[in-house]
């Protein structure tokens, strides 16, 4: 079966797209801009398209019979679903696995509606995220958050691949919502206190008020009420987000890794 990835070059897709590879499944990369495909693996097929316009997949979704998709466009979800989960019937795709945005958008809603068999991922904070930091850490060794003791057990960007991979290629998922989230419950604080210790070097922590938080976002692009929801999140995150259900674990048959494992990955990026 032909799988097409949607948001190939992304954190989360990548690791889709790389580890169905790994798997001897044939897959397609999809990507508004065809440019920054560039250091993807040898053998799969690139295909340019917007999941905002779903006229422009057609050519992406012949021959596709499962697709991993994203339900967000950059920081904003799509409110296209009718439209984009009718084209991907219309292709004849068998499969949805959608990775969840924080909130059921138009896309989920209409692909719990409709024939096409479907699962949602629903992970909770990405490991990921920390990325951000990079930048404060090189230049003044700090990380700025609000909120600093707030728990969240953050998933590693290769387990949701990980759970994506089984979903995509394997029966028994059709209708189920997982919430995915890593091993560990760990607050702020506690992610730059694993940052010093892997760097070798003090990282200080500088709590952020509420409004300087959501303004840091919109500085970036990020519609208000979206800024609003992501602080609001982190101000009071749901029981699903800071509770370790070791859901990777039973999906994937390993266990989640560890923040400790994803700093020691990408601590090169903070030097």
């Amino acid at each position: 079966m032909t799988i097409l990835v949607t948001g190939a070059t992304g954190t989360v897709g990548n690791q889709v797209l790389r580890q169905l590879l790994d798997a001897g499944h044939p897959v397609r990369a999809l990507t508004r801009d065809p440019a920054k495909a560039k250091n993807l693996p040898d053998g799969v097929e690139v295909f340019a398209g917007n999941l905002a316009d779903p006229e422009s997949l057609e050519a992406a979704l012949t021959g596709v019979s499962g697709v991993f998709l994203y339900t967000s466009d950059g920081s904003e979800v799509l409110t296209n679903g009718p439209e984009l989960v009718g084209r991907l019937a219309k292709s004849g795709v068998k499969r949805v696995v959608a990775l969840w945005s924080g909130f059921d958008g138009s896309v989920i809603t209409a692909l719990r509606g409709s024939d096409l068999e479907w699962t949602v991922l629903q992970p909770q904070e990405f490991m990921a995220n920390a990325l951000t930091w990079v930048d404060s850490i090189k230049t003044e060794g700090v990380v700025r958050e609000p909120f600093a003791e707030v728990l969240s057990a953050a998933i590693h960007e290769a387990d949701i691949g990980a759970v994506a991979v089984v979903t995509l290629t394997q029966d028994g998922h059709h209708g189920r919502d997982y919430e995915l989230n890593g091993p560990q419950a760990l607050s702020f604080l506690d992610k730059t206190r694993i940052l010093t210790d892997a760097l070798g070097r003090e990282v200080r922590y500088e709590e952020l008020t509420r409004q300087q938080a959501h303004d840091r976002l919109t500085a970036m692009g990020v519609s208000s009420e979206m800024a609003d929801h992501v602080v609001d999140w982190h101000a009071d995150p749901p029981a699903a987000a800071y509770t370790v259900n070791h859901m990777v674990e039973k999906l994937t048959g390993q266990p989640g890794r560890d923040y400790t494992q994803w700093v020691a990955e990408n601590v090169d990026a903070f030097r």
